[in-house]
């Protein structure tokens, strides 16, 4: 596990061009106004987890509470618009870490995506020019 490599792919969609093409082999899901790349998959995906959400808020101060998926997928079953990456994480993963770096409007988040039983678990990192609905 490389624990600086994933904070470096953080930081960089910290400022990435979220319009442009992207080719990196750890994309996961992209469209207008964000991405989601692939940061690990492997056994100890809480841990890593964890540990860099610790790093995210010493450098960028107390994330948001945990935001809950299962409310947004109630949302959209009501027939609510739920903007992407949004909808997608929705029906990836159980709950999102949230942060809105300084100086940026642009949303970071990080969560485990194992709500598919048929694939294996990853640790995601999520930006976003879109605000969290």
């Amino acid at each position: 596990m490389d624990s600086d490599k994933h904070l470096a792919t953080i930081d960089a969609l910290c400022t990435a061009d979220l319009s442009a093409e992207y080719s990196g082999s750890d994309l996961f899901l992209a469209g207008p106004g964000y991405r989601i790349v692939r940061l690990v998959d492997v056994d100890d995906l809480h841990v890593l987890g964890e540990w860099i959400s610790q790093v995210l808020n010493a450098r960028w101060g107390e994330q948001h509470d945990p935001w809950g998926m299962p409310t947004l997928r109630v949302r959209f079953d009501r027939g609510e618009d739920i903007p992407e990456p949004w909808l997608a994480t929705s029906n990836l993963m159980e709950q999102l870490n949230l942060w809105q770096p300084p100086g940026t409007e642009r949303w970071i988040a990080l969560g485990i995506a194992d709500r598919d039983e048929t694939d294996e678990a990853h640790l995601l990192a999520v930006a976003s020019d879109i605000d969290p609905v």
